[in-house]
């Protein structure tokens, strides 16, 4: 049997079967995972209250304890199935939806009484957890059919508020868990992103130092053998040293051509920076704010200011679940703002430690910290804005 998420993830279909896998992979998964089955757990309190009720109830003592009974491993069940079911293949999640459901319908058909299948609505969430969407729907679509001709033949009226709560709160709990499905998968995807972003870095500094290198050794290497050749056949030393001295030349422009790429990989273009950072935002799903031109800013704080623009805008895609991304600057300051949480701002610590102490490589500082309005908040400033900001007080 196949085990389920082996076809292509990114390919949505109603016949898919749900894939749980990042709730164990995850740490922020992992929270979603109790957070779901500390929701169901609080769902199921009522399910507590129904037990009491069916044991105090008219009917037969020994039907009505057994109902109390089933509610309660129904219960306990509703508790248990997200927190293992997520993890099982395909044949187990089936047979967990089918005693789940057992569970459920027992009591009622034990007290012939069709308004109990509307505690059904814990096992459909599950289903939906569990199955794939068309088969999770379905089986919604039947037990609520067969709720409603129960109480047409039992009744001869249907209760429709009891239906009305089958349906909404399976909805609403189904709701609840395709949004934490979604969410934890948007952040893996946010990440995906910059891990590609990185790699397609990787590829590009190789595809120009190969630019660089590859002819000149593939040269030297082709001379070295040359002069070999001269020194073990001939013997002939002054053909030998002019080999070797266009071998030395070669070597030398090789170094500086290295060296004057490595140079322009080191040293940052604000403009550039912000060019990479609104293709970045927008990779991320992130809406971009900046500012159409550079012009006013000092000389000496272009670089600087360009890794602030670096290291907070690959925070923001890494750390926060920010909407927008807003960058401002002045002549000796510049400001990148985020209405996402505070926590990712908290978590990168290191390199806002390697801003700082940039910034104060040209007298400048670094503030971090959350955003009056919400989100998170970088200001880097120059001497003279450093300056201005700590005369303010006074």
């Amino acid at each position: 049997m196949a085990e389920v998420g082996a076809g292509d993830r990114d390919d949505f279909s109603a016949s898919q079967w749900p894939d749980w896998s990042f709730w164990k992979d995850r740490p922020d998964g992992r929270r979603g995972r109790v957070a779901v089955v500390a929701a169901i757990a609080l769902a199921c309190l009522t399910l507590a209250a129904r037990a009491v009720g069916i044991a105090r109830g008219t009917g037969p003592v020994p039907l009505t304890w057994l109902a109390a009974v089933l509610v309660v491993c129904y219960g306990v069940g509703c508790v248990l199935a997200p927190w293992y079911g997520t993890a099982a293949l395909r044949r187990g999640r089936i047979a967990i939806v089918a005693v789940m459901f057992l569970l459920g319908a027992a009591p009622a058909v034990l007290l012939a009484a069709p308004h109990y299948l509307t505690d059904l609505t814990y096992a459909l969430s599950i289903a939906l957890m569990l199955l794939p969407l068309r088969h999770a729907l379905l089986l919604g679509l039947a037990t609520v059919v067969a709720q409603i001709v129960w109480m047409l033949l039992a009744q001869g009226e249907v209760a429709w508020v009891q239906v009305a709560i089958l349906v909404g709160v399976t909805a609403t709990l189904g709701t609840v868990f395709a949004l934490n499905f979604t969410v934890v998968h948007l952040r893996a995807a946010r990440e995906q992103v910059a891990r590609m972003a990185v790699h397609e870095e990787r590829e590009r500094v190789a595809r120009d130092m190969h630019d660089v290198l590859g002819h000149s050794l593939s040269t030297i290497t082709v001379k070295l053998g040359l002069t070999r050749r001269i020194l073990q056949s001939s013997g002939d030393v002054a053909l030998a040293v002019g080999e070797v001295t266009e071998l030395e030349n070669m070597a030398r422009a090789a170094l500086s051509e290295m060296r004057a790429t490595i140079s322009d990989y080191r040293t940052l273009s604000l403009d550039s920076e912000l060019a990479g950072a609104r293709t970045a935002l927008r990779a991320g799903g992130v809406r971009a704010d900046l500012p159409a031109t550079t012009d006013a800013v000092r000389a000496e704080l272009r670089e600087a200011f360009g890794y602030v623009v670096r290291e907070a805008v690959t925070n923001v895609l890494r750390h926060s679940d920010a909407e927008l991304c807003t960058v401002r600057l002045g002549t000796d300051w510049i400001e990148i703002t985020d209405n996402g949480g505070t926590a990712g701002g908290a978590g990168a610590g290191n390199g806002l430690t390697g801003l700082a102490e940039r910034l104060a490589a040209v007298s400048g500082t670094l503030e971090h910290g959350p955003a009056p309005g919400g989100g998170f908040r970088v200001v880097a400033r120059g001497p003279a804005a450093a300056l201005a900001q700590e005369a303010e007080p006074a």
